[in-house]
C-alpha cells in the first residue's frame, strides 16, 4: 500500500510548485527573465560560453540570443561580437558584470545552501537553443521587440 501513496505525495507537492514559480513572473524585470532563460537554457543544454564556442555559435546562425558583458576589457572582443550578432541579425543583449553572468550561465560552484561561490566571469553568452516556452521567455521577447 505504501507504493501507491508515494506517487500521490509527489503529484501534490508539484502543482503547488508550479504555481509559486508562476506568482512573481507577473512583477518580473529584464534582468530576472534573462536570468531565468540562461538558466533554462543551460538545463537543455542549450548555451555557448566564452568567445570561441560564441563566435562559433554566431557564424553557423544557430545562435538566438547573445548576452555581453559591458566590463569586458578587451574592446576588439566587443566588436567582433557586436558585428557578428548585426551581420546575422540576432539580438543582443548587454549586462552590467562578466561575473553576474558568468553565475547565471553556470560558470560557479554552489555550495550546500545552493549560493554561488567561485565565480568565474563571463564576457559572453548565446543561447542557441531556449529549452522550453516560460513565461520569462514571454517577458523577453517582449522586451527585444520593444528595443
Amino acid at each position: 500500500m505504501s507504493d501507491g501513496d508515494e506517487p500521490v505525495a509527489i503529484e501534490a507537492e508539484a502543482p503547488a510548485v508550479e504555481a509559486a514559480a508562476e506568482a512573481p513572473a507577473e512583477a518580473m524585470d529584464t534582468m530576472t527573465a534573462l536570468q531565468r532563460v540562461l538558466k533554462k537554457a543551460l538545463a537543455h543544454d542549450g548555451l555557448a560560453r566564452g568567445l570561441h564556442e560564441s563566435a562559433k555559435a554566431l557564424e553557423k546562425s544557430s545562435a538566438q540570443l547573445c548576452v555581453l558583458a559591458q566590463d569586458c576589457d578587451q574592446e576588439d572582443y566587443k566588436k567582433l561580437v557586436q558585428a557578428l550578432c548585426h551581420e546575422h541579425n540576432i539580438n543582443l543583449i548587454q549586462v552590467p558584470s562578466a561575473k553576474t553572468l558568468g553565475e547565471w550561465a553556470g560558470l560557479c560552484k554552489l555550495d550546500s545552501e545552493g549560493k554561488a561561490r567561485k565565480v568565474v566571469g563571463c564576457a559572453c553568452v548565446v543561447v542557441k537553443d531556449y529549452g522550453e516556452e516560460t513565461e520569462a521567455l514571454n517577458v523577453l521577447n517582449e522586451y527585444l521587440k520593444a528595443k
